[in-house]
């Protein structure tokens, strides 16, 4: 995640190690388009900022491109280095990147972007960008129109972000120019174990009381025993890609 406006952000440094067990990868499909778009390839370097645990730096490499992972939370970054040992990995935040003027030719953001303080994050990003450098935004979230997904939302409020909401700031922020967007889907197949971890990895889940996390827990295992042991977990996958200004 990245140096974070929001107080349930630093929550993530309590579940670290769950939320790299827990959260899904990008489909390929988003990968491969995300890829085509920001022309990563040998010779090009790309900055993959706010990282995590790696979810998104990990896909990047076998395009070619130099990989940087720049993430400010020492638990999410010890797991990035732990999961991602030939990644060169940085300490640091969107607001205060720990790299040179125009030292990358693409900036991706997984799962962290609304995160940002976007007046600050912006112009650090177009900073060490080269001159028509590209920018890449990446979320996997919880689809809502299916049974499941309705029924967990019982338990914990979707914690989507409306994607396309926050790529409105690359728009008005004048540095980037025109956003183009997809839209990819996938499923992740959880037993109860898997869930419990799954939820557990959000913000506002971590930093619940324990006795509410319990209960959580309680009932989520119980409705994965009604679906027979397995739940599939539908997502949409949104990506957004502009330029440099």
């Amino acid at each position: 995640m990245s140096e974070l406006q929001h107080p349930d952000s630093r929550s993530f440094e309590l579940v670290a190690d769950v939320y790299e067990r827990a959260r899904p990868e990008y489909p390929a499909d988003a990968i491969a388009w995300i890829v085509e778009q920001l022309d990563l390839r040998p010779g090009r370097t790309v900055l993959d900022l706010g990282a995590g645990t790696g979810k998104l730096t990990r896909a990047l490499p076998p395009s070619g491109a130099r990989v940087v992972a720049v993430e400010p939370g020492e638990q999410m970054l010890a797991q990035l280095r732990h999961v991602l040992p030939d990644v060169e990995a940085l300490q640091g935040a969107a607001e205060a990147i720990p790299l040179e003027d125009a030292s990358v030719d693409a900036v991706t953001v997984g799962q962290a972007f609304h995160w940002f303080r976007h007046a600050e994050a912006l112009p650090e990003m177009h900073r060490v960008l080269r001159p028509g450098g590209r920018v890449g935004l990446i979320w996997n979230a919880r689809a809502r129109q299916w049974d499941v997904s309705k029924l967990l939302e019982d338990f914990v409020p979707s914690e989507r972000a409306a994607p396309g909401t926050w790529s409105e700031e690359l728009k008005a922020s004048g540095l980037f120019g025109p956003v183009e967007e997809r839209r990819f889907h996938f499923t992740q197949t959880l037993d109860a174990d898997d869930l419990v971890d799954r939820l557990l990895s959000i913000s506002f889940v971590a930093a619940a009381p324990e006795q509410k996390r319990a209960g959580l827990e309680r009932d989520v295992r119980a409705l994965v025993a009604d679906h027979g042991g397995r739940v599939e977990l539908p997502y949409v996958t949104d990506v957004y890609v502009s330029r440099a200004a």
